[in-house]
This record gives structure tokens, sequence and C-alpha cells, in this order.
């Protein structure tokens, strides 16, 4: 039996059962959201983007076919693996952990997206990838996360759930302990059974705003959806945030 405690993001991501449950995520929700997005930042064509994480690179893609220039990182050596087997010419894919600065080069906007923060257990290792997505940046440069909106998330918890993906039954459950929403996922496969824990921190926007000072970010946009509705603290389904240098 595989479990994972501390760093479960570091084997999980890795692994094929990874993908095969979140293989139906929807890609037209995310292009939407993504088309949203550049209109209202009227990225111009050519501008520098770092997509971090990026998984298996479908955002990083997506944004290199409408001329923009892609570099995509993610801790997860499987999915950049993935990304690099069908990224065109001109988009980097590289192995990087979100919380050690490398990069030599700084960009236009930066993208922290789906709610890929988190996952660590402590605040400074926080405060480190805060400082990472920020040195990423070019001076006047503006840093997007989109995270969940936790008392909505919480609301709308569903503490059991079963899904058949691929012939997997996965067997999921949820629920808020130590400021973590965690979710237990438990399945068999190939006659082994499997048990892996998601953990993210429940944070909220007066938790980022500190980190966005931190950083020495600004906080300039605020919205709850990927149609970039206006943010409600209660009932907005996301937290997205823009924040410049």
């Amino acid at each position: 039996m595989a479990e994972l405690q501390k760093e479960w993001f570091d084997t999980w991501f890795d692994t094929p059962y990874y993908h095969i449950l979140y293989s139906n995520r929807d890609n037209s929700e995310a292009e939407v959201f993504l088309t949203n997005l550049m209109n209202h930042l009227s990225v111009p064509q050519g501008a520098s983007i770092l997509d971090l994480p990026c998984g298996k690179g479908r955002h990083t893609l997506f944004l290199a076919e409408k001329g923009f220039t892609l570099t995509g990182a993610d801790l997860s050596n499987e999915s950049i693996s993935l990304a690099k087997s069908y990224a065109p010419e001109g988009v980097t894919f590289l192995v990087h952990d979100l919380r050690k600065p490398a990069w030599n080069e700084t960009f236009d906007y930066v993208l922290n997206l789906f709610t890929s923060f988190g996952y660590f257990e402590t605040e400074a290792e926080d405060r480190a990838a805060f400082t990472t997505l920020s040195k990423a940046l070019k001076t006047g440069g503006k840093l997007v996360i989109d995270f969940m909106n936790v008392t909505h998330a919480l609301n709308m918890l569903k503490e059991e759930e079963t899904k058949v993906i691929q012939g997997i039954e996965f067997r999921l459950k949820r629920y808020l302990k130590d400021g973590y929403i965690h979710k237990e996922i438990r399945f068999e496969a190939d006659d082994t059974p499997y048990f892996f824990t998601e953990r993210v921190k429940a944070l909220s926007l007066e938790d980022f705003k500190e980190f966005f000072t931190f950083a020495g970010l600004t906080l300039v946009d605020t919205f709850g959806s990927y149609q970039l509705e206006a943010y409600d603290a209660k009932e907005s389904d996301r937290l997205i945030m823009i924040a410049k240098k």
C-alpha cells in the first residue's frame, strides 16, 4: 500500500492514477477562463508567460497557440515528460519546485492556476513559493493566482463520493482538519490497494493579501468565477487574484 503524508504532491502527481482520476477535467472551461483572462489583462502578442505549476501543460499549450511565449514548469517529472512529448517548437517545459527560485529570466506574466497553491507544510515554504513567483516577474508584471473560494468549497463539500474511471473505482472522502481541506483517495489497481491523501490549506483572501505584501506585490483585481464575475466571499466558486509587481 502506498500512503503519502508530508510531501503527498511529490509522489501522487507522478503516478498514472492521478492522471486517470482527473482525466475528465473540463478543457473547455479552462480555455474560456484563459481567454477571458488574457482579454482582461490585454496581453500583447509575444508576451512572456510562466505557467507554474503547469501539470501536463494543457493551459501552457493553449496559450502558446494564441501567440504568447510560454514556459511551463512543474514538480512532476511524469507531467513534464508528457508535456514535452507534444510541445511545439518555442514552448519550454522544465521540472521545478515552486519553493525554489531558478530563472535567470523574468516574465511579463506568471500564472498559478486551478488551486495550485496551499500544498506545503509551513508558512516559510508558502513564503518561499511567493518569493519565487514574485522574482519571476518583471517590474510592472502581473501574477495571477486562481484558488478555490474556501467558504463556498466547504459549504458544497461532498464528504464521500465514488467515481469509476477507466475501470478503476476511486473512493473519495473529504473533510476539514488542522486548517487543511483533505481528500482521501482509495482504490485498487492491478490487484494492489492504494491510499493517497491530498491536502490543501484553507486560505482566505486575507491570507493571500499578506503573502502579496510580503512578496512586494500589490493586489489590483479580484474575481469570483472563470467568467470574471465579481468576487463574493460566500457565494463565489473561485478566488481569482491579480497582483502587480
